[in-house]
């Protein structure tokens, strides 16, 4: 069986305001949940509102110093034309300076409530990692087992960055953009009653005409976020399966259905493009119909002498100031929404149910014999879908145990419950005379090496992945157990030898010098007890040849389990368990076996058979 591809996180798109963001199932809960996590830094949050609101004060105060200097300038004017005075540069100097002043404190104020904000959400990004990759750690499993790798990778990367964003952002213009509004209509109010009502009336326009637009926008926005990981998946998969589409001549029929899903997504794009585009002209029109506004009415009121030319210079600049914050706090809605959203995902993940890493009394062993004991072994992954009836087998420290049988009758099951990978429904596994339960999980491991028909290794070079299997090895234990492999002269065959770099798929080499690495990890790690499961089906006949010979020489002194399909390559075993239904329906030797003329030699003398013709 080839290594399974990795599943991506599919989909994305461009983050809008107007776009239809997932809502939390538990919005309140989740938010709570969150504010415990702020909980550790609530003096930053403090002195964070503390700067917020200084920052959004001293910027909502420019406009009204700014208009004493225009008065100030338009009176000098007056009193120039009039002949009855000049311009007191000096008065409109200081004023100008004072205002420059007050921007720049404004704007260190923003910096560093900028950079505390940061702080935080990066720190709490930080800890959610840490706190998912050790729970990966104490998963069961079955969790893994029951989703794609894509669904759990995108918990620690798009969640968790979507959350840290969200928090940097939402917080401080939550912060700002309501004290802004509470600001400019205090300052407005100060400066012209008359004008305020004028001003206000383009509020509740505004948010009607942001709700109708949102409305409509948003069936079209969710047909292109749909189609967006329609068309991801679709273009993975011909490129994965890019040889037979190929073989069988279906790039035709690819292309057509791309180009059925390209249509669709071209569509609701420009829909939802289009009418979230019309959001700034809308509100530009909403804002231009506040200034004529006040302009009408200001002129009046200044022609009566009741309001000077700054005043109104202020008052618009106020005006246009309303409009954006409004804008802003139904953007904070959305990322607040998204927020929650992947919060929540991170928190459902954070409480998924573990296994227990830790017996109550556990059993210390340095290094087990390797006697194994199955009592009565029952086992399902559900209740109601038993896959172990009933398997009892008694193994001797270094047996070689063959376990054979068709497919589905519970073989690699039983290496995963060996393991504690899962734990039986009743009965027990011991080892040594100690049920593995009684074990601290991390203690078992140590003492069972594995080698996996599906091979792994990560980016790096082959020394560290040799080493893996034991960290603590020397250059010349990992060079023996290279050569025991029959996987060293391969090794100085290629560019930089142990030191050449595998890439992240480790592509860069073939699969059978995959598996020849792995099981030169595996001789390495040194364990008592081994589980190969068809740990030589990718490799060629002479190869397997020479790994059978080495693995015979490994399985010398240590138990071992074996699952193969190829019944050449365990005639050799102390004991081989024929399986099937989940039950244990023959066991001996392999001379044993075919004596009985069974099921086990039924199916050996059909491979013999397949190999003769």
């Amino acid at each position: 069986m080839a290594e399974q591809k990795q599943n991506r996180p599919r989909g994305g798109g461009p983050g809008h305001m107007s776009a239809p963001v997932e809502k939390a199932k538990d919005f309140k809960g989740t938010l709570k949940k969150l504010v415990s996590y702020l909980g550790a830094y609530k003096i930053a949050v403090f002195f964070v509102m503390i700067f917020a609101i200084a920052s959004t004060i001293f910027n909502i105060w420019g406009p009204k110093i700014l208009s004493k200097a225009i008065t100030e300038l338009f009176n000098g004017l007056i009193k120039k034309y009039q002949g009855t005075g000049d311009i007191n540069f000096d008065k409109i100097g200081g004023i100008l300076l004072f205002m420059l002043g007050l921007y720049v404190v404004a704007s260190l104020f923003g910096i560093i409530q900028g950079w505390i904000m940061s702080t935080i959400s990066q720190k709490i990004t930080y800890r959610m990692r840490k706190e998912i990759s050790e729970k990966i750690d104490r998963m069961p499993m079955n969790y893994f087992e029951s989703r794609t790798t894509g669904e759990v990778l995108s918990r620690i990367t798009n969640d968790v960055d979507t959350l840290g964003q969200s928090l940097n952002q939402s917080l401080t213009q939550l912060i700002t953009s309501t004290f802004t509004i509470i600001g400019v209509i205090v300052m407005m109010l100060s400066i012209s009653v008359k004008m305020t009502g004028v001003a206000i009336l383009i509020v509740p326009i505004s948010l009607i005409l942001i709700l109708i637009v949102v409305k409509n926008s948003q069936k079209y926005f969710k047909t292109q976020q749909e189609y967006l990981g329609v068309i991801n998946g679709k273009v993975e998969e011909t490129i994965g399966g890019y040889t037979i589409v190929r073989l069988f001549n279906d790039e035709e029929n690819s292309l057509k259905e791309f180009k059925e899903q390209n249509e669709v997504l071209f569509k609701s794009a420009w829909k939802s493009q289009f009418l979230s585009g019309l959001m700034q002209p809308i509100m530009n029109f909403v804002g231009n119909l506040g200034y004529v506004g006040v302009a009408i009415v200001g002129g009046f009121m200044a022609y009566n002498g009741t309001i000077t030319v700054g005043d109104i210079q202020a008052f618009i600049q106020y005006v246009r100031n309303l409009t954006q914050p409004i804008a802003q706090l139904a953007q904070v809605s959305n990322m607040l929404q998204s927020m929650a959203a992947a919060a929540e995902r991170v928190f459902e993940f954070l409480a998924e149910d573990e296994e227990d890493q830790m017996a109550e009394n556990p059993v210390q062993l340095d290094k087990a014999k390797g006697m194994v004991d199955f009592e009565h072994v029952q086992f399902g992954y559900t209740p109601d879908k038993i896959v172990i009836q009933d398997f009892t087998s008694h193994v001797d420290p270094g047996q070689t145990v063959a376990i054979v049988g068709p497919t589905g009758a519970g073989k690699t099951t039983m290496v995963k419950l060996l393991m504690r990978f899962y734990d039986v429904n009743s009965g027990a596994i011991k080892i040594d005379g100690h049920n593995i339960k009684d074990f601290n999980r991390a203690d078992l491991r140590k003492n069972i090496g594995m080698v996996l028909q599906d091979t792994w290794l990560f980016k790096g070079t082959i020394m560290d992945n040799l080493r893996y299997g034991r960290l603590d090895a020397t250059d010349e234990e990992v060079y023996a157990a290279a050569k025991a492999a029959h996987v060293d002269h391969f090794i100085k065959t290629l560019p930089g030898g142990y030191e050449m770099e595998l890439n992240e798929e480790s592509s860069n080499i073939s699969q059978g010098q995959k598996q020849l690495l792995t099981i030169a990890r595996a001789i390495l790690a040194d364990k008592p007890i081994l589980i190969l499961d068809e740990a030589t089906s990718s490799v060629d006949t002479r190869t397997e040849g020479l790994i059978q010979e080495a693995m015979n020489n490994l399985m010398k002194g240590r138990t071992s389990f074996v699952i193969a399909h190829r019944l050449s390559t365990i005639k050799d075993a102390d004991k081989i368990l024929y399986m099937q239904g989940g039950d244990i329906k023959e066991q001996g030797s392999h001379e044993e076996l075919l004596a009985q003329n069974g099921l086990y030699a039924s199916l050996y003398n059909s491979q013999f058979e397949e190999l003769a013709e």
